[in-house]
């Protein structure tokens, strides 16, 4: 079920390679889920329930794939040097990654409340917080004052999350209010650099954020789909698996 509600629309077949068993017993659980009105059963997949919460918790996302985001964030935490002005997305791997951060010379600009929430009393670490509009659900900042906050800014990296990598390197997210936040990180810093777990191969959502095109580095694990990755790779990024 928090597969379910954390991507929003699941496969069969996805969640049959997530969870280690055969679609045939994926099917019988998503017919119960559904008589019980969990989530709706819908042909190839499941959706979260009508009145499901489409904002997850944030402490619910963030125990998902645990390891694989902390794996990412280490290896990610390596490319940082004393001095950059690093741009932090949302997300749980980029808590991850400004966990590992503390104690360093480093600028953090972020619109991440989790990521302020690591870093507020680290003497070392310079924090700026972007404004906007507060995303309780998601402890982000989201919103024009946020995209306006972004223009001033200049960074030698930006560490960015997705919702979903498509087969052809595409980013892809769930949520209207965050792309054009993506989108003006992207434009903000010298080098690009996407935090993915090998579960966001394809992952979720029908929004684009950018092209493979647009990515120098991507942080991975092994298991992250090979297809996938000579994509991303055929259009100029680094792989770097975790």
């Amino acid at each position: 079920m928090r597969r379910v509600r954390l991507s929003g629309a699941t496969s069969v077949r996805d969640l049959a390679s997530q969870l280690g068993v055969s679609p045939s017993t994926i099917r019988r659980d998503l017919e119960v889920l559904d008589r019980d009105g969990t989530l709706r059963r819908v042909r190839g997949g499941a959706l979260p329930s009508v009145d499901a919460d489409a904002d997850r918790p944030f402490a619910e996302v963030a125990e998902v794939d645990g390891q694989d985001k902390e794996a990412v964030a280490a290896r990610a935490a390596e490319l940082v040097r004393d001095g950059d002005v690093v741009l932090l997305d949302i997300g749980t791997t980029t808590a991850c990654l400004a966990r590992r951060l503390r104690g360093r010379r480093v600028t953090v600009v972020t619109s991440s409340l989790a990521v302020l929430d690591v870093l507020r009393c680290d003497p070392e670490v310079e924090l700026l917080l972007l404004g906007g509009m507060v995303r309780r659900s998601y402890h982000s900042l989201v919103g024009v004052l946020t995209e306006a906050a972004l223009k001033q800014v200049v960074a030698d990296r930006v560490f960015l999350g997705a919702s979903g990598v498509r087969p052809d390197g595409q980013l892809v997210d769930t949520t209207l209010a965050e792309v054009p936040l993506k989108r003006a990180m992207i434009a903000a810093a010298g080098q690009v650099l996407l935090l993915v777990d090998r579960h966001k191969f394809p992952g979720t959502g029908a929004l684009r954020v950018c092209g493979p095109e647009d990515v120098d580095v991507v942080v991975t694990n092994a298991g992250a789909d090979p297809a996938t990755l000579r994509s991303l790779t055929a259009a100029g990024a680094e792989v770097l698996l975790a």
